[in-house]
C-alpha cells in the first residue's frame, strides 16, 4: 500500500530557499582581525544567486565540479548555497594537504572552476599549472592576481562577477535528491585521498539531526562560530544546519589563532562553536594570561581527536562552556554520535557518559566486528572494529571513471562502512573508542590504546601537546613511545630527563604499569595532518630513522 504523502525532493536549495526568506535578518558575520562584516542571510540569498548566474555564464552547467579554496567567510558560504543549489556540485579543496595531493584531487574531480580566497592565491598558483580541467579561476577579496595568469586560465573578480547580475534565479526544481552535492576527500594520510560525495538528501537530513537536541541543538537564538574548516567535513554541516533553523553564523576567516578567538567570543557572542580540541586547548591557554569573557558560549563541540577531559572539566568549572565530544568522519558526512549523558545523569556519573565518543542517533546503526570478522555484543566491555550504516554513511568511494568504486580498499563490508575504529559500544548505544587500528599498541599479546595514554598526558600541568605512537620491541613486539612537547618551565625547574620521569610515574597512577611507556621524548611540536590531528605516519617515520633522541626508563 502506498502512503498519500506528497514526494517533495529533500534539496539544498529548499534548505537555501528557507533561510534565505524566514530567517532573511539571521546574519553572517565575518572576522576581518578589526571591523567585522556582516550581512543578512536574505542579502546572502541575493549574492548567491548573483553567482549562480556568473557561474551559468562562465559554462557551469549540469553537475560540473566548483571547487573552493577558501576560508570560512560569507563568500564561501555563498558558493554553499549557489553551487549545489544550481545542480553542479560544490567540492572544497583542502588548503593544508601538500601541492601534489591538491593537484591529484583536483584533477580527478574534473573541477571546472576554482573560486580562492585572495590570501591563498600563491598556494593556488603553485599548482595552477598542474589542474587539467580547470578553465576559470575567481579571486575573492584585495590580491594580486599576476601569478595566476597562465596559458588557458581566465582569471576573474568575484564582485566584478556578480556586479549587475539578478539577484533572482531559476532554481532547479526537479534535482534528483539523491544525486551529488558536495565533494570532499580524506586527508590521504596512508595511500590517495578518497572521494565522498554527498547527495542532497543526505545533506539535508545529516542537518536536520544537526539541529536536534540530541545533535547540536541549534534554533534561531544560536549564533554559531564554526571554527572547523569550512574545506573540512562542510564544516561538520554547521553552514546547512544553520540555514536551516535560522542560526546566525559567525565566521572566523583566517584569523585562527587564540587571541583573535577570545576577541571574537567576547564581542560576537556566539552561543555555540566547533573545533578540534587542540584549537581549544591553545585558547584555554591564552585564556590564562590574557583573560576574556566567554559567558555567551554555551555549548562547544569537539571532534577529530580524543578530547581530554581535563580540558572539558576546565571549561566548564571556568567559563561555564560545556565542552561535547562527537564522533564522526568524512565518510559519515561526518555526524556518528554526540556525548550527551543520560537525562537525569549528574556529578561523576555523568563526566563518565561525556568521555565517551556519545550515543549515535536512530538513523545511524553501529555495530562491532571481530577480527574474525564475525559481530561481537554490544555490552560495553567486548572490543572491535567500529561499523556503521546509515542515509548519511558513504556506501563506497568516488571514482576517476565518475562511478563510485565499490572496493574501497577494502572498507566496505556487506553494506557497512568498516571505520578504522576500534572500541566497544554499552547497551545503551554509548561509543567508547579505544584507538585507531593502525594506531593500536600490540603489547604482549594485549592491546594498549594510545589514545588513553595520550589523553591522560594532554591533562597533565606540565604537558603542550602529546603522541604515542608503537615501536618494536624483541620481547614484547611492541611498546609504547610517548613523545611530548613540554610547556615552558621557569629556569629553576628540573631538566628535560626529570621531567619526563615525573610524566612516567603520574601515567602510572591512571593506568595499568604494563601499559606505561619506557620510552619517551620531548619534542619541540607534533606533526599534526590537514585535519589537524597527530601525524602518527610521520612520527613513525621519525623514529625509524632515528631523528629523535629517546630517553628509557626502565
Amino acid at each position: 500500500m502506498l502512503s498519500t504523502m506528497q514526494d517533495i525532493p529533500l534539496t539544498i536549495a529548499r534548505i537555501m530557499q528557507h533561510g534565505t526568506t524566514v530567517h532573511g535578518t539571521s546574519e553572517v558575520v565575518t572576522w576581518t582581525g578589526a571591523a567585522p562584516r556582516r550581512a543578512g542571510y536574505a542579502e546572502v540569498g541575493r549574492r548567491a544567486a548573483q553567482l549562480a548566474h556568473a557561474l551559468r555564464e562562465l559554462g557551469v552547467h549540469g553537475d560540473e565540479r566548483v571547487a573552493t579554496l577558501m576560508w570560512n567567510n560569507q563568500e564561501h558560504l555563498e558558493c554553499y548555497l549557489a553551487v549545489p543549489s544550481m545542480g553542479a556540485v560544490l567540492h572544497t579543496l583542502n588548503l593544508r594537504l601538500p601541492a601534489g595531493q591538491l593537484a591529484w584531487i583536483a584533477n580527478q574531480a574534473e573541477d571546472r572552476v576554482v573560486v580562492v580566497d585572495g590570501t591563498l592565491v600563491p598556494l593556488l598558483a603553485a599548482v595552477l599549472p598542474e589542474l587539467k580541467t580547470v578553465e576559470h579561476v575567481v579571486v575573492t577579496g584585495p590580491a594580486d592576481t599576476a601569478p595566476l595568469e597562465q596559458p588557458g586560465k581566465r582569471i576573474h573578480r568575484y564582485e566584478e562577477l556578480l556586479a549587475g547580475r539578478p539577484t533572482g534565479f531559476d532554481w532547479p526544481q526537479d534535482l534528483d535528491e539523491r544525486s551529488g552535492a558536495a565533494l570532499c576527500y580524506t586527508s590521504g594520510t596512508t595511500g590517495d585521498p578518497k572521494g565522498v560525495l554527498y547527495s542532497h538528501r543526505s545533506t539535508y537530513l545529516h542537518s536536520l539531526q544537526i539541529c536536534t537536541a540530541e545533535g547540536f541543538g541549534l534554533g534561531v537564538t544560536s549564533r554559531v562560530l564554526p571554527v572547523v574548516p569550512m574545506f573540512h567535513v562542510n564544516a561538520w554541516g554547521l553552514p546547512y544546519a544553520a540555514m536551516l533553523s535560522g542560526a546566525s553564523l559567525v565566521m572566523p576567516d583566517r584569523f585562527l589563532q587564540p587571541e583573535h578567538l577570545a576577541r571574537m567570543i567576547a564581542t560576537e557572542r556566539p552561543t555555540n562553536a566547533a573545533a578540534i580540541p587542540t584549537i581549544w586547548t591553545g585558547l584555554l591557554h591564552h585564556l590564562d594570561e590574557h583573560p576574556a569573557d566567554l559567558s555567551s558560549l554555551r555549548e562547544v563541540v569537539v571532534g577529530g581527536s580524543a578530547c581530554p577531559l581535563p580540558l572539558m572539566k576546565a571549561f566548564q568549572e571556568r567559563y561555564g562552556t560545556r565542552i561535547l565530544q562527537a564522533w564522526g568522519m568524512t565518510e559519515t558526512s561526518p555526524l556518528g554520535s554526540v556525548a550527551r549523558e543520560p537525562a537525569g545523569v549528574e556529578g561523576e556519573a555523568a563526566w563518565a557518559y561525556r568521555a565517551t565518543q556519545g550515543r549515535l542517533p536512530a538513523t545511524v546503526q553501529v555495530r562491532l566486528v571481530g577480527p574474525d570478522d564475525t559481530v561481537v555484543p554490544n555490552d560495553g566491555g567486548t572490543v572491535g572494529e567500529i561499523e556503521v550504516r546509515g542515509p548519511w554513511i558513504t556506501g563506497s568511494y568516488y571514482g576517476s571513471d565518475h562511478r563510485a568504486d565499490p572496493s574501497g580498499g577494502g572498507r566496505f563490508h556487506d553494506g557497512w562502512l568498516r571505520t578504522g575504529d576500534i572500541g566497544s559500544v554499552s547497551p545503551d548505544g554509548y561509543l567508547r573508542l579505544t584507538d585507531r587500528a593502525k594506531d593500536v599498541i600490540k603489547s604482549g599479546g594485549e592491546w594498549i590504546s594510545s589514545v588513553e595514554l595520550e589523553n591522560h598526558l594532554l591533562g597533565h600541568p606540565a604537558v603542550e601537546d602529546a603522541a604515542v605512537i608503537a615501536v618494536p620491541d624483541p620481547k614484547w613486539g611492541e611498546r609504547p613511545l610517548a613523545l611530548v612537547v613540554l610547556r615552558p618551565d621557569p629556569a629553576t625547574a628540573p631538566g628535560e630527563e626529570h621531567r619526563l620521569r615525573a610524566l612516567k610515574d603520574f601515567l602510572a597512577r591512571h593506568v595499568a604499569r604494563w601499559q606505561v611507556p619506557e620510552h619517551w621524548a620531548a619534542v619541540p611540536a607534533i606533526p599534526k595532518t590537514s585535519t589537524g590531528k597527530s601525524d602518527k605516519k610521520a612520527l613513525r617515520a621519525s623514529h625509524a630513522d632515528a631523528a629523535v633522541p629517546l630517553h628509557t626508563f626502565r
